[in-house]
């Protein structure tokens, strides 16, 4: 590469290294917002969040598992401060209801399509109970948090192959660095009538002169792709231009699935202020929310642990200035953004059941810009 180049490519704050050799939304010269990314731009720039996959890809079998592992200890024995947002309630996730009402994460957050939830939950709640003799003992049970998109279109979920070890496979997987786009979870997902996926992205916050990081990581299927915007332009419609049988009046709707983690110490009540900024930066790609979407958003923050058989009787909790939490808000949306747009450009085109094809960003995005 020309040194000239790849010196401004630098200067205007581009990823010149791709995760585990993807291209992705900022190695075409597109950068969302003005803040800096992490190191890896991505959830794992957060300390101790590993992510993994497993994915079924045979046939008419375009599915798969992805898991977040929000640290590395015990999640049960040391549960994390969390909250949950349903911005359109089309889904069916397990485990909102005690996270909404406790404000703590105590399992790993699986990720599946929507017919598998139940093998998920199930799975996951097994792999708890192997270092967790207490659940259902000593202890209550434990909640096990999976979230779902439908993946019907490519992958033939009737026939429902995830089974439990996947979810186990997934877990062992978990790395910090993870392939974005067709993967886990993503194989079978339609995000703006394009290839979705898994994506991520992370912003860097400084408060009292010490850098935090906000990490996102999304599983992308919804949006129309005459709606469909990157960096303020029309991307969608340049797209139907081109491309043959495209149906430019298909409404909006399907799901999307944001996690969000940070090192940031927050409330669960902050936490949820924050976590509904997500919005901002999925309406920002062209989402308008049609009534068929389920789209769900998890947060957790490794700032503060609660230990299950904690003594005392009260605790502190360290939490953030609430005259502060503007920039916050802001490293929450412009992550989301990105994130969605690396799980389209880092998506392959997908021949998939009835022989239904999807296409990649990839197969447009340098006759368009």
């Amino acid at each position: 590469m020309n040194p000239n180049i790849l010196a401004q490519m630098i200067n205007i704050g581009m990823e010149v290294e791709c995760m585990n050799g993807q291209k992705r939304i900022r190695d075409y010269g597109i950068v969302i917002g003005n803040m800096t990314p992490g190191e890896r731009n991505s959830i794992t720039d957060v300390a101790g969040v590993r992510v993994g996959h497993i994915t079924l890809d045979e046939g008419d079998i375009k599915t798969g598992v992805t898991a977040i592992i929000p640290h590395e200890g015990n999640m049960f024995k040391e549960k994390l401060v969390a909250s949950s947002h349903v911005i359109n309630g089309f889904g069916k996730s397990t485990g909102l209801v005690q996270i909404e009402e406790l404000g703590t994460l105590e399992t790993p957050i699986i990720l599946t399509n929507t017919l598998s939830v139940g093998t998920a939950w199930e799975a996951l709640a097994r792999y708890m109970l192997i270092d967790n003799l207490d659940i259902g003992k000593e202890s209550g049970t434990v909640n096990p948090v999976v979230c779902e998109c439908n993946d019907g279109y490519l992958n033939d979920i009737r026939g429902l192959h995830i089974k439990g070890e996947d979810i186990f496979k997934a877990i062992e997987n978990a790395n910090v660095d993870f392939l974005e786009g067709s993967v886990g979870a993503g194989r079978g997902m339609v995000c703006y009538d394009l290839k979705g996926g898994i994506g991520t992205a992370s912003r860097k916050i400084n408060l009292n002169n010490r850098e935090y990081t906000i990490g996102i990581l999304v599983l992308t299927n919804f949006g129309s792709l005459e709606n469909l915007t990157i960096d303020g332009s029309k991307i969608g419609k340049k797209i139907i231009a081109l491309k043959e049988n495209a149906n430019e009046n298909k409404e909006d709707k399907g799901s999307i699935i944001t996690i969000l983690a940070t090192d940031i110490p927050l409330s669960d009540r902050q936490l949820k202020r924050v976590i509904k900024r997500v919005y901002p930066g999925i309406s920002r790609t062209g989402s308008t929310t049609g009534t068929g979407s389920g789209e769900i958003v998890i947060g957790f923050s490794t700032a503060n642990k609660f230990n299950h058989y904690e003594a005392e009787d009260v605790l502190s909790l360290e939490v953030i200035n609430e005259n502060k939490i503007n920039r916050i808000f802001n490293g929450a949306a412009e992550a989301t953004e990105e994130a969605i747009f690396n799980s389209l450009i880092c998506a392959d085109t997908t021949t998939g059941v009835d022989g239904h094809i999807i296409y990649s960003l990839k197969e447009y995005i340098d006759k368009v810009l």
